[in-house]
């Protein structure tokens, strides 16, 4: 069994695309979880790399946010789309990036991803606020490599 397959339990996926789906319901914005064991190249370029395979630069607003998290390298990104990076302060992704990085110190990962997930929601929404026309552009599958 490889790292990324016993980083989370079945159960522990489904709460973290529950709250991928909760954190949704208020922004407009998309929110993806990649894991993988490691990363060859930088982490930050790796997660861009991903951003790319997994298309969510193709969303209408350009408001996707990947947490990439490589496992046995013990590093975790956060990168947000341009349409993100645009409109917000340098250090928008701070408050988020230390509420997960919190809980995988201690060896709470589950519970990292989810707060960050709902974090990142919170932080989507004064700028990409939900809008009756909204569609779920992104699957919310937890994307592993």
């Amino acid at each position: 069994m490889t790292k990324v397959e016993e980083f989370l339990t079945p159960v522990e996926e489904k709460e973290i695309i529950s709250a991928i789906r909760i954190a949704e319901k208020n922004t407009s914005g998309e929110i993806r979880i990649h894991i993988e064991t490691s990363s060859k190249t930088a982490h930050y370029e790796r997660a861009l790399e991903v951003f790319q395979l997994l298309k969510m630069d193709n969303t209408k607003d350009a408001n996707a946010v990947l947490i990439y998290v490589a496992v046995k390298d013990k590093k975790f990104v956060i990168y947000g789309d341009k349409g993100i990076n645009n409109v917000v302060e340098k250090n928008f992704w701070d408050t988020t990036k230390e509420v997960i990085q919190n809980h995988f110190k201690n060896g709470n990962f589950k519970q990292g991803i989810v707060d960050g997930i709902l974090k990142a929601g919170e932080e989507l929404q004064s700028h990409f606020p939900w809008q009756t026309d909204d569609e779920d552009e992104l699957s919310n599958e937890i994307s592993k490599g």
